[in-house]
């Protein structure tokens, strides 16, 4: 009996795309008609793809951003004078609030454990806003604490920076929300919403039944634990904040709450009657795209434009634009003492590290110090002017915190406050190396090129 002939298979010829070593077959080889041409649905995929990163790209480059101050800030009065206190008030706004207490949090093993005992202490309510929460050990133990709360009827909102909280394990997270608290990614990436990617939350803030409050540069995350005892733990500063001004810092949370959730939080649960505590003056500063992010410069800029004296500033990342730089120049110039202490060898960053030291030049040239934190990694965030205004909190001395992200500063008028700022000032300087400008002119050709080039993109780091 005659076999049965099988049918012939047509083997579909691989379709050439990319050249003969990248074939594609399959599903990706199929052709489909487009404007009358038949296309491969592989073409259609590349096309898609290179849209896609089109508009992302797009929308991290060019997303808005606010008016620029272009005028140049003149010496008119100094920091002692009324007038300053007046224009920080009316021109920034809220006014300063007498009467609170601020205790300053020196690394992980101060600051971590307050931030724990006032959490577990909740009774009302706790919001907690923070551009890093990562996974580890620091990161459990604030959740553990928050689930606990939130089971025992204390309403907890956790506001993350999506970017910022991406290293943080997501079973962590959710443990909160299964207790019953509510925790909300801050602009995470939408199709529709790309100019919003570069738009961040930098603002770090915790506050606990609406009376006790902290601020100031520390991430939840392990790297932040300790004290700076290594190049593994390293060194920042946190400041817990009892009084009137807590009410402003929970006026900030609620900024970007709002703008994340659409919820309201309002009562005596979140905004209660804050008697005096202490005897500082101090004012909770926010900035953001929506309401103008080129407060938080103008807000450094009249400092620095008031400065008559001394100049000490402790920042993690430092990128000034020229403009910024023309103002730091002035105060030399009018013979303010300018100290800068940056990060040094151990940096979280080389890149911003490089953008960074590319504007060491004007600096020097005048006769400022900048001075490089040499155990570990240096987040600290904090500007001192004349020993009498500090201003501490979320944000760099760069274009980024200045236009960009969403920040929030607590600024307190007060010497003694200052003098202890200057104390701490002092012990990190003497682990930090000067900069000279000798040093810094005989760099590497190589590092000078790479400097350059990074500085491009200050902007954008």
């Amino acid at each position: 009996m005659p076999r049965k002939a099988r049918p012939q298979q047509v083997r579909q010829q691989p379709v050439q795309i990319l050249g003969k070593h990248f074939a594609i077959t399959g599903f990706f080889a199929r052709r489909v008609p487009l404007l009358g041409i038949e296309v491969p649905m592989a073409g259609i995929a590349i096309i898609v793809m290179i849209m896609l990163v089109g508009f992302t790209l797009w929308g991290i480059l060019f997303s808005r951003a606010p008016r620029q101050i272009t005028q140049f800030i003149e010496h008119r009065y100094d920091v002692a004078s009324p007038e300053f206190v007046r224009s920080m008030g009316v021109l920034l706004g809220p006014a300063l609030e007498p009467g609170n207490r601020v205790d300053m949090l020196v690394n992980g093993d101060q600051i971590f454990p307050a931030m724990l005992e006032a959490i577990r202490g909740a009774q009302r309510s706790i919001t907690l806003e923070s551009y890093i929460y990562w996974k580890g050990d620091v990161g459990r133990k604030f959740a553990d604490a928050l689930a606990e709360r939130a089971r025992a009827g204390v309403k907890v909102h956790v506001l993350l920076d999506w970017a910022g909280s991406h290293k943080m394990d997501e079973d962590t997270i959710n443990k909160i929300g299964r207790a019953g608290g509510v925790v909300v990614k801050y602009h995470r990436p939408r199709w529709y919403k790309l100019t919003t990617m570069n738009h961040r939350t930098h603002r770090k803030l915790l506050v606990v039944d609406g009376r006790i409050g902290f601020t100031g540069g520390v991430g939840i995350a392990d790297e932040w634990a300790g004290n700076a005892q290594d190049d593994k733990h390293w060194r920042d500063t946190h400041f817990r904040i009892v009084g009137p001004a807590v009410a402003q810092l929970q006026g900030a949370f609620h900024d970007n709450w709002v703008q994340a959730t659409g919820d309201v939080l309002h009562g005596n649960d979140y905004f209660p009657a804050l008697q005096p505590a202490g005897s500082l003056p101090a004012q909770m500063f926010k900035s953001s795209i929506e309401g103008g992010a080129e407060s938080m410069q103008l807000m450094y800029l009249l400092s620095i434009a008031a400065a008559k004296s001394t100049i000490d500033i402790s920042m993690a990342y430092f990128m000034p634009d020229d403009f910024t730089l023309d103002h730091i120049v002035a105060a030399r110039q009018r013979g303010v003492r300018v100290r800068v202490i940056l990060p040094g060898d151990n940096n979280d960053s080389q890149v911003v590290r490089a953008a960074s030291r590319s504007k060491y030049e004007r600096i020097l040239r005048s006769g400022g110090e900048i001075y490089e934190y040499q155990p570990t990694m240096y987040h600290c965030k904090m500007l001192v002017v004349d020993g009498r205004w500090v201003s501490v909190g979320s944000t760099n001395f760069d274009s980024r915190s200045f236009r960009l992200n969403d920040e929030a500063n607590l600024n307190i008028y007060d010497e003694s406050f200052a003098k202890l700022q200057l104390e701490q000032f002092e012990r990190d300087l003497a682990k930090s190396r000067r900069i000279t400008l000798q040093e810094w002119e005989a760099r590497p050709l190589w590092q000078k090129g790479w400097d350059e080039v990074v500085r491009f993109f200050g902007p954008q780091l």
